[in-house]
């Protein structure tokens, strides 16, 4: 299967994916960039916002709390802090990551925590705006 590689999601509540993807894209915290199959390998902080996963079966967004991502040619790992499918969530489930966020942005105390929380909500908004919320 060229072309392809493994992508694992995991949040410490569980192992959220586990696929055969073919392309990821991810916000790391240089910017967003995208993995396919023969990625060099990478270790990054990632942001909150959207993982977009293009899977054998389907197209998967999922929404991070932030974390990290370790990627090499034949896998990516996402380690998240908080996370869930996007179309899978319900509108208490958002409700309650943005009002989350919305309390860590009281809480930011540096440029780089004010950025990722403010990325959090915009993102957030985003998602709710979409789904008529």
């Amino acid at each position: 299967m060229s072309g392809t590689f493994r992508f694992e999601l995991v949040s410490p509540e569980r192992i959220l994916l586990s696929d055969t993807a073919e392309e990821v894209i991810v916000p790391g915290v240089e910017g967003e960039f995208t993995v396919l199959a023969g990625h060099a390998p990478v270790v990054s902080a990632i942001l909150p916002g959207v993982i977009h996963a293009k899977l054998m079966a389907s197209t998967k967004g999922i929404y991070v709390d932030g974390g990290f991502v370790e990627v090499n040619p034949e896998s990516v790992t996402v380690l998240a802090d908080s996370a869930f499918i996007v179309d899978e969530a319900d509108e208490r489930q958002l409700a309650d990551a943005l009002s989350d966020a919305e309390r860590a942005l009281d809480q930011a105390n540096d440029d780089d925590a004010l950025r990722h929380v403010t990325s959090a909500i915009e993102h957030l908004k985003g998602l709710q705006r979409k789904r008529g919320i």
